[in-house]
């Protein structure tokens, strides 16, 4: 876990709240600080922030995540079950709210070694649905999941897809390949 460069401009979504600290925290109440878990929009980090007395946040804002004082990356492990239960909608809500960058993925999507690409990666998708995607791509990038779902039979909800997948990298920690969530190990 690493504390965030203070440069950067992170949006998170809230995932939980937690006024009076963890629950699992036996000190005082007076010594517990005050918490919020959100999950990074662009690179699906999970982050821990650190709140002040008069920080008014609730589940599902959208945050500023550099004005917070200590903001720290964590595993989904470390997540409360509440932060947790709330995980697929915040992913759902973030891939509905770029709905073209995830589409693009799509449209974008590239082989990783000679018998595997990245669209494989996604549940449900095997060797001929991922041939029939790259077709359709090759004749026109697809724009909106509802085309991508007209275009592709067989590809029933591809916002689904990839929320699944999305879910998947959160929760896995010994997954070989990485297509959305990225981990610190990642970047060395």
């Amino acid at each position: 876990m690493t504390d965030s460069e203070s440069g950067d401009n992170l949006t998170g979504a809230v995932l939980d709240v937690l006024p009076h600290g963890r629950p699992g925290d036996d000190r005082p109440q007076h010594q517990k600080e005050p918490l919020a878990y959100a999950l990074d929009v662009e690179e699906f980090y999970i982050y821990e922030l650190s709140l002040d007395e008069d920080d008014d946040i609730a589940f599902g804002d959208r945050v500023d995540l550099t004005e917070f004082g200590r903001v720290t990356e964590v595993s989904f492990e470390d997540l409360p079950s509440g932060a947790r239960s709330e995980l697929e909608y915040a992913v759902e809500e973030i891939v509905e709210a770029d709905e073209q960058r995830f589409v693009d993925f799509y449209n974008d999507a590239q082989p990783i070694t000679l018998r595997l690409h990245q669209l494989n990666l996604l549940p449900g998708i095997g060797k001929k649905l991922r041939n029939t995607i790259l077709d359709e791509r090759k004749r026109k990038p697809f724009e909106s999941f509802e085309e991508l779902g007209e275009r592709v039979s067989g590809l029933h909800n591809p916002k689904e897809v990839l929320i699944e997948r999305i879910i998947e990298e959160l929760e896995e920690d010994d997954l070989k390949y990485r297509i959305f969530v990225r981990r610190e190990e990642q970047s060395s």
